[in-house]
């Protein structure tokens, strides 16, 4: 399939219906229209059971919607096989909870997309896994188990295994559930260090989008805000604009005061 144009939107969802992740053919989100260009930072805001997740997925290629479009990198998602590969390969994802591969070591975990997708030896890909790990303060961890680690360093581990390809587009589910304070204010600075273009990556700006159910942690003036509620996706615009909404939603997402923030 032929993208759309020589510069296109990195995802551009139109009048897309969203399908439930346990059954597709259960729509949790109607009419999605939404763009997100190269660079920005984006924070998708809703409770439990909004279609956080299955938003997402759409937006990686790793769900079609039920009627609309949804395009990434100009390709639209209902062809987005093997014949598209190298714009998949320029999405990355980190799953709520990490979804690690427990039978693994944290280095083989990190490793799987090179061994897989670019098909290198162990011994090729532990080069860059190392270098990587070092980055993310994950090398002491490196032969441990998933199991053996805390909530805190598997996140960063699920991390590290979708910045290992060097993605375009990153999207996090709920990156911050479950992480200490510490962690927290780590996973803040750097997110924010890769949207203005971190050395490890070129120095290239790197398109994030996460979602959350804690908005106030994500306060910043370079970062742009939708809302799910009552399967309705609302883009507000800025931090500004989110606080000035008469959206019901937002007035819950900002009801109880939490610690931030960068």
């Amino acid at each position: 399939m032929s993208k759309t144009n020589s510069n296109p939107a990195v995802i551009e969802m139109c009048n897309a219906r969203i399908g439930a992740l346990h059954d597709a053919t259960l729509a949790v989100v109607e009419n999605v229209n939404w763009t997100v260009q190269p660079g920005e930072f984006w924070v998708v805001a809703g409770q439990q059971h909004s279609g956080r997740t299955d938003l997402l997925m759409h937006a990686a290629g790793l769900m079609t919607p039920a009627s609309g479009t949804c395009q990434v990198f100009g390709c639209d998602t209902r062809g987005f096989d093997e014949s598209q590969i190298a714009e998949r390969l320029r999405v990355g994802f980190v799953f709520a909870g990490g979804k690690l591969f427990n039978q693994l070591t944290i280095a083989e975990n990190i490793a799987l997309p090179l061994r897989y997708q670019k098909n290198l030896t162990a011994a090729e890909a532990a080069r860059a896994v190392e270098v990587l790990m070092e980055l993310l303060e994950l090398t002491p961890f490196a032969a441990n188990t998933p199991g053996n680690l805390a909530t805190n360093w598997r996140q960063r581990a699920a991390l590290a295994r979708a910045l290992v390809l060097k993605p375009d587009l990153l999207l996090l589910d709920t990156p911050l559930a479950g992480l200490g304070t510490r962690h927290r204010q780590w996973w803040l600075k750097f997110l924010e260090q890769l949207r203005t273009g971190h050395e490890f990556f070129g120095g290239l700006r790197m398109t994030v989008v996460v979602t959350t159910d804690d908005v106030r942690a994500w306060q910043h003036p370079q970062r742009q805000y939708a809302v799910l509620h009552e399967q309705t996706f609302s883009v507000l615009g800025s931090w500004s604009e989110l606080e000035s909404a008469h959206h019901q939603a937002v007035k819950e997402l900002l009801a109880e005061p939490v610690e931030t923030n960068l």
